[in-house]
């Protein structure tokens, strides 16, 4: 800033700009005149300026203060000390700038570390976070796959549906008012939403698959405190038709039972999951989704079973468990050529749409879950293992006297009473038990044991059910060892089989002796009828010759056209079969006195075997034989079978032979 002009110098400036003319050059009279007027004009003129200007000098050096040598100057005290040469700033000592340097060489240092660290070292971690705030993850949710039987008919099929909530804190209206409302839309008592609605003030789960339908009526109620979440929900438009077979699955959309847990992966279409974009809110951006996402195919799998067959099966047996009041029953058409079933069915049963409601014990397909003692229809298999070992020949006889004692043990037929002589046909025709024994005792007890043991008793039917029991068979040892072990086994008792393991043991008759595996699943298909895939299915295993499985089935047609089975011919048609009554293995040990086990065994027809029939009701009560309870029931789902087959006559049918 410059100093301020001090006044002597700006009065002086002051004078000379007044009087401009005074080194102009003047007439030599005049000056000399003029001299003192001057002199005496510039007195009066210099007196009251210099008295100013002392005072202005004054004013100055009060404010600005006076240097040595008398001159004002405009400088404060601060300002003179700043150019004072003493207070200028010195150089900073040398610790001061190795400390700055070393504060900025590690300042740089740590930034440089920092950078390595997080681009480097860190790179991939902080990418991927990065990733997964910028992106998303998803898998579509796409239907299960249909479940229908062979002539495409939905046994199980995914539906959009909803589950209804309540939120009584929410109602505008009163809750009986809500619960009024709601009642003939949900099938349910007002009285009983109303005190659903009083237990909590909120989640209240009222319907967990209501159908589009109903879930449009509820939101035309408009009624505040209701919510509806949209899912999928597997429908079983048969309901307890085949549930035994097809199974439920649980809420998690998981099959719990049947052919939906068995071939989940089948059910369940696979789509690979699709990482999709998202904006800085989170939204998905659907520009960015690959094209044919959500595309799925049209597949669907069909199984073996037929609903008209199935129907009339379970007609039959329900029939059957009411008239003799049985605890239960199951019955079972199987195609003998290739082990396909046709009908299964397992009473009582419940509704896969509605399963949380039942017995978990009805979960339980009976036909390969629970063991039972065949009883004597499995004395057509012992006659096949007796003939196709050579220990028999089929104009064999033998002499039933009634009784027969076995290391001790007593065994009678169940009719009591001797039969007298009797052929192998004869002994079926009348299931003679003395004859049983009688003939099996002509073989070696290890080589009978090791006849069972090739028929699959000890294990499980391969099969595409869940759940399937291992049948039971006692060691080798003490069967071997212990003279009752193969007398009672002659007559089927002493050992366990399934229902499902008896038919296909049967099937090895009908179809030449082949062990084939009974199954449900035939494959899957596109909408138009088209096959994708097929299962693979164990290669039939010979077991008997068709010589002998011939003759046996030859025998057994007489146990329906002369013997124990009359009560399941149908005329016109050769049926082959075999009537069984077992006591049921007791609790605390032995046979029970009064529980028993009815059951049949046919084969459709004998001139064209191809279809086995199997009948088992579990405690009928009253004087019950397999004749009485299981052969007409046969009978009537052989009929049927029939009418759906279109089965011709037998060339040969029973009216014919006499």
């Amino acid at each position: 800033m410059a100093s301020p002009e001090p006044p002597s110098s700006r009065y002086a400036g002051r004078r000379r700009s007044r009087n401009p003319q005074s080194k102009l050059k003047q007439p030599p009279g005049r000056r000399k005149s003029s001299d003192k007027q001057q002199a005496q004009v510039g007195a009066n003129l210099v007196a009251p300026i210099a008295k100013l200007r002392q005072q202005n000098i004054s004013a100055w050096e009060r404010k600005f203060g006076a240097n040595k040598t008398g001159k004002i100057s405009a400088y404060s005290e601060t300002d003179r000390r700043s150019h004072n040469p003493k207070s200028q700033p010195q150089q900073a000592p040398l610790h001061r700038i190795i400390v700055v340097w070393i504060v900025l060489i590690v300042s740089g240092l740590s930034l440089a570390w920092n950078l390595y660290r997080l681009q480097v070292v860190r790179g991939p971690v902080l990418e991927g976070r990065a990733k997964q705030q910028q992106a998303v993850t998803l898998r579509p949710y796409v239907p299960r796959r249909p479940i229908v039987d062979r002539n495409n008919n939905i046994l199980a099929i995914d539906r959009p549906a909803y589950t209804l909530y309540a939120h009584p804190k929410l109602f505008k209206t009163s809750k009986q008012e809500v619960a009024t409302k709601l009642s003939p839309l949900l099938g349910r008592s007002a009285e009983d939403l109303e005190k659903l609605f009083n237990k909590t003030e909120s989640g209240i789960r009222l319907e967990n698959s209501l159908l589009e339908e109903v879930a449009d009526r509820i939101v035309a109620l408009r009624v505040d405190g209701l919510e509806l979440l949209p899912h999928y929900s597997r429908l079983y438009p048969q309901q307890e038709l085949a549930a035994d077979i097809v199974g439920y699955v649980d809420m998690d959309h998981i099959g719990q039972a049947g052919i939906e847990r068995s071939q989940q992966n089948l059910l369940e279409r696979s789509i690979k999951a699709v990482r999709l974009s998202r904006t800085g809110n989170g939204a998905i951006m659907p520009d960015y989704a690959p094209i044919g996402v959500m595309n799925t195919d049209d597949l669907r799998l069909q199984l073996t079973v037929d609903s008209r067959l199935q129907r009339a099966t379970r007609s039959a047996l329900k029939e059957k468990i009411a008239q003799f009041q049985a605890k239960r029953g199951t019955a079972i058409v199987m195609d003998a050529r290739d082990g396909a079933l046709l009908a299964m069915v397992s009473e009582p049963s419940y509704d896969p749409n509605h399963y949380s409601k039942y017995n978990v014990e009805l979960f339980k397909n009976w036909a390969l879950t629970d063991l039972y003692e065949p009883g004597s229809t499995f004395k057509p298999l012992n006659v096949a293992i007796a003939l196709e070992t050579g220990a028999i020949a089929p104009d064999s006889t033998f002499v039933d006297n009634g009784l027969i004692r076995v290391g001790g043990w007593p065994i009678k037929n169940a009719e009591g009473g001797g039969q007298g002589r009797l052929t192998i046909a004869q002994i079926l025709q009348v299931s003679s038990n003395v004859g049983m024994v009688q003939m099996m005792q002509q073989l070696k007890p290890s080589v009978y044991y090791g006849w069972l043991e090739r028929l699959g008793l000890g294990q499980a039917v391969e099969t595409d059910l869940p759940f399937e029991t291992s049948s039971q068979l006692k060691s080798q040892e003490e069967f071997t060892s212990s003279a009752i072990e193969p007398a009672t086994a002659s007559f089927g008792q002493g050992f366990s089989i399934t229902p499902l393991q008896l038919a296909q043991l049967h099937g090895a008759i009908a179809n030449g002796g082949k062990l084939v595996s009974p199954h449900v699943v035939r494959g899957l298909f596109d909408s138009k009828g088209q096959m994708h895939w097929q299962p693979t299915l164990p290669a039939p295993r010979p077991i008997f010759s068709p010589k002998t499985s011939q003759t046996v089935l030859e025998m057994m047609e007489t146990v329906v056209s002369k013997g124990t089975g009359k009560t399941a011919q149908i005329p016109g048609y050769r049926i082959a079969g075999k009537t069984g009554t077992a006591q049921k293995a007791s609790s605390t040990g032995g046979y029970s006195a009064n529980a028993k086990i009815t059951s049949f065994v046919g084969i459709l027809s004998v001139d064209s075997p191809r279809y086995v029939v199997v009948a088992v009701v579990d405690e009928p009560k009253g004087r019950v034989f397999g004749s009485t309870v299981a052969a007409p029931m046969v009978k009537s789902i052989m009929e049927s079978l029939i009418a759906i087959e279109q089965i011709p006559p037998s060339r040969k049918g029973i009216k014919d032979r006499g």
